[in-house]
């Protein structure tokens, strides 16, 4: 079973073609909680096929490898860093902040809430950026190709709408 995958998978990222069934995802609302009447209090989970989701965790594995590499991303970032959080940031910016106020600084904070950045994700803007890191081409082209003609739908129980294009955010399950 491995090998027909492993060629699978080669032929993909060689070619920096993605199937047409790995590109569309299944959008189902998952209950976080309060009233279940609510809409709002639903998340929604998109499922993708399996090959697909390996085959994105292997570019993923080459993508954070490069980004290790190169220092592409500086040491004060913590989202979607490995080994570091939201709890990591806090304690580096208590820290931060507390020497400033010891020194008889004057500290003014802004709070920003970034929660829905990814939702809203140009594709363009991302495949841009990963050109401008320096990461090979055959791994730009195959990202690009899997965020390019993806489409999705709502199911809930058996019932299913429409196959709609996802021209912006970032496919995650």
């Amino acid at each position: 079973m491995l090998l027909p995958l492993s060629i699978i998978f080669g032929r993909s990222w060689r070619a920096g073609e993605v199937p047409g069934d790995w590109r569309k995802a299944n959008v189902t609302p998952v209950f976080k909680k309060g009233k279940k009447e609510d809409p709002g209090n639903y998340r929604p989970v998109s499922l993708f096929s399996i090959p697909g989701k390996v085959m994105e965790q292997l570019i993923l594995g080459v993508i954070n490898k490069h980004v290790e590499e190169k220092k592409v991303i500086r040491s004060g970032q913590h989202g979607f860093t490995k080994g570091k959080s939201c709890l990591t940031n806090l304690i580096a910016f208590y820290d931060g902040m507390t020497s400033w106020v010891d020194e008889g600084r004057a500290v003014d904070v802004v709070y920003l809430d970034f929660s829905k950045a990814f939702d809203t994700m140009s594709h363009n803007i991302l495949i841009s950026k990963l050109r401008k890191c320096g990461l090979d081409e055959w791994t730009v082209r195959w990202v690009e190709n899997w965020l390019n003609g993806r489409a999705q739908r709502v199911v809930i129980s058996s019932a299913e709408s429409s196959w709609r294009p996802a021209a912006s955010g970032v496919p995650r399950g």
